[in-house]
């Protein structure tokens, strides 16, 4: 818009006061639509970063319970090997009893230890069941977030747009 010399109110006619105030109207109601347009994108676009940040920090959260899941896979690991190694001696060492009391308590420290080795492997597989499902939560959240970042994008391009044009 072109700048307009400033007249003396009272040099203008009634016609040039109405235009003039009709003219300041339609431009403080344009303002106001662009205030209100503009009013809830960048709330939107806070909203949506923010989402994008709680699913990135649970994403974090769920990273550090598959590692926690895996440590305790490698202890249960540890466990079934220690039991097996324990079944060999004892298998060895049923070989040279004395007696039935001896025969009995390696039997019984055998049996226990099988129990030991099913009761690790039982773990094992749930916490490979916790695994697989924290890695498709994570995923889901990939998937959030790469949709809510598109989402993102358009609303800052559209919040830029509506900028761009209400500068003048």
């Amino acid at each position: 818009m072109a700048k307009e010399i400033k007249k003396n109110p009272n040099d203008m006619t009634v016609e040039e006061k109405l235009g003039a105030l009709y003219k300041l109207q339609t431009l403080l109601s344009e303002i106001d639509k662009i205030k209100i347009m503009l009013g809830e994108l960048p709330r939107e676009v806070q909203d949506l970063e923010d989402e994008i940040e709680g699913l990135r920090s649970r994403n974090q959260k769920l990273d550090d319970e598959i590692t926690e899941v895996n440590r305790n896979i490698a202890t249960q690991r540890g466990n079934i090997e220690k039991a097996k190694t324990s079944i060999a001696r004892y298998k060895e060492q049923i070989d040279n009893v004395r007696n039935n009391r001896e025969y009995d308590t390696l039997s019984k420290e055998i049996e226990f230890q099988t129990l030991e080795i099913e009761l690790s492997e039982k773990k094992i597989n749930e916490a490979t069941k916790r695994v697989e499902d924290l890695q498709e939560n994570i995923k889901k959240n990939n998937d959030l977030i790469a949709d809510h970042t598109s989402h993102l994008d358009s609303k800052k391009s559209e919040m830029d747009e509506m900028v761009a044009e209400t500068e003048a």
